[in-house]
């Protein structure tokens, strides 16, 4: 599925689609360069989650964890990781609900993970033109409803 995002304030509409659609154990993937709207996505994700808490990029922290919601949001950035580091941090204690909370699991830069869940949807967020960009979404194992995305944004 392919959503146009005419600026910053879509991207964040999407997010806010996911959050309210999603359930406890859903993991996202996120792709993207640099400034294409990953953290902008899953600030939308905290609003839809009914999260108030300031959603930040956890590039330098690795890991942010958000348990006010109705579901907990983790929000990981594997940006400055090697896949080697990234298989040492065990990861998939938040997308399998070890030692945390179930919750949605956000994963910035999700192309350094070695592994990946049974399940995950994918979202690769491109740059088009003036500002506008693109989101793309696949699923392996899992699904979303494109209506009830469409119908919020």
């Amino acid at each position: 599925m392919k959503i146009s995002l005419s600026d910053t304030t879509a991207t964040r509409k999407l997010g806010i689609a996911l959050g309210q659609s999603l359930d406890a154990g859903s993991v996202i993937l996120l792709h993207g360069d640099l400034g294409a709207g990953k953290t902008t996505l899953v600030q939308g994700m905290g609003h839809g989650l009914g999260i108030s808490e300031p959603i930040v990029s956890p590039t330098f922290t690795l890991i942010n964890e958000y348990t006010e919601g109705r579901f907990p949001l983790y929000h990981l950035d594997l940006y400055r990781l090697e896949p080697k580091e990234v298989a040492a941090l065990n990861l998939e204690t938040y997308w399998e609900g070890v030692e945390v909370t179930p919750g949605i699991v956000a994963i910035e830069w999700a192309e350094r993970l070695p592994y990946k869940p049974d399940s995950y949807i994918i979202v690769s967020l491109t740059y088009k033109n003036e500002g506008s960009r693109q989101a793309a979404i696949a699923t392996h194992n899992c699904s979303i409803s494109e209506e009830l995305l469409g119908a919020n944004l």
